[in-house]
């Protein structure tokens, strides 16, 4: 039996993903967000909404992001005016990160205009419950 690229689910994947990311980079084009940007971004106000103070650390976990990179991405954050870094009281290697109100404000923007273009992008998915459920269960086998 000889599998063509349409039978691989991961090709089908790769594929897919490189086309929900085209239509996300355009979606963010407008906020002068690269998508990672936005990811990080939209981590940091998420656990600030939780009440927390995150670190860089766990932002990066939340995200499923490498540290080293997310630092990188969250100082350019921090130079475009949308976060602030400071320096842990309880450890001075962390950097605690605070949502600024204009990236707030520029980030629930965002958000919903990427979850627009998500939901047009998925509308194809006849059972977008047990395509989330699929996805839920691929993306936690990376935090095992």
């Amino acid at each position: 039996m000889s599998l063509t690229p349409d039978d691989s689910p991961g090709f089908l994947l790769w594929r897919t993903t490189l086309r929900w990311q085209r239509a996300v980079t355009a979606a963010l084009e407008p906020f002068d967000l690269t998508h990672v940007q936005f990811v990080l971004l939209a981590c940091a106000w998420w656990l600030n909404r939780q009440g927390g103070r995150p670190n860089q650390l766990s932002v990066a976990r939340q995200a499923g992001t490498d540290v080293k990179m997310a630092s990188q991405v969250l100082r350019k954050l921090e130079d475009k005016g949308l976060l602030v870094r400071e320096t842990d009281p309880a450890d001075t290697r962390a950097k605690l990160l605070r949502v600024t109100e204009r990236g707030r404000e520029l980030i629930e923007r965002a958000v919903t205009e990427v979850e627009r273009t998500d939901a047009a992008f998925f509308a194809a998915a006849p059972d977008r419950p047990s395509l989330v459920s699929t996805l839920r269960a691929l993306a936690e086998e990376e935090r095992r």
